[in-house]
């Protein structure tokens, strides 16, 4: 999918008596949405640059496709844009709100036939010495991360929305949709299915 190109605006208007416009960098994310309704780009901008980082992150947690991710962000920051007129901050933060679709399309891409990523490949060693608790992170890391891969994608995104977004349960909630009790179940199964495949990743590591 082509990259979403807003265009700046060419110079806000400057405030009655050749003041400079007010900045909108520190304007919460309910404020700027109010503003991207309007079609201001400027707003858009500032949200993007603001949010766009953890959308990519949640995106590649879930699809494990650093290009697929960065395509997610892309068309997540485009819905944005192009629905902004339905966000309502009575009823979910920007970010809450934001999550939900990164999800979304997340969960579409992984049930699409695609190409192992790259990423999956073996490795080849370094030849650089490397200290012994670096090289045990890392193996620790990989595992860990293979093991999440194993999970049903909403277990997924539960894990990775509360535990490595640091979401509370409430809005990892929202974000999934989901009533607290209902998030707090696929949790706590997201949980044991992680713990069942990093015990059995780390005993065929074992017998290898």
């Amino acid at each position: 999918m082509p990259a979403v190109i807003i265009k700046l605006d060419r110079g806000a208007s400057a405030q009655a008596g050749g003041l400079r416009p007010v900045s909108i960098e520190h304007d919460s994310d309910e404020v700027l949405m109010l503003a991207v309704a309007e079609r201001r780009q400027q707003a858009f901008r500032v949200l993007m640059a603001r949010h766009m980082p953890r959308a990519i992150r949640l995106a590649q947690r879930i699809v494990r496709d650093p290009a697929e991710a960065d395509d997610i962000g892309q068309e997540a920051f485009l819905r944005v844009w192009n629905k902004a007129s339905s966000f309502d901050p009575k009823i979910a933060r920007f970010s809450t709100w934001l999550y939900r679709i990164v999800l979304n399309l997340s969960f579409d891409r992984t049930r699409k036939p695609r190409h192992a990523p790259i990423e999956d490949a073996a490795e080849v060693p370094s030849a650089d010495p490397a200290p012994v608790e670096a090289l045990i992170t890392a193996q620790q890391q990989r595992l860990l991360e293979a093991a999440l891969a194993e999970l049903p994608e909403r277990q997924r995104g539960a894990i990775a929305l509360f535990h490595m977004e640091g979401l509370s349960g409430e809005e990892a909630a929202r974000a999934m949709n989901l009533s607290p009790k209902a998030f707090e179940s696929l949790l706590g199964r997201a949980r044991l299915t992680l713990k069942k495949a990093v015990e059995k990743r780390q005993d065929d590591r074992r017998r290898a």
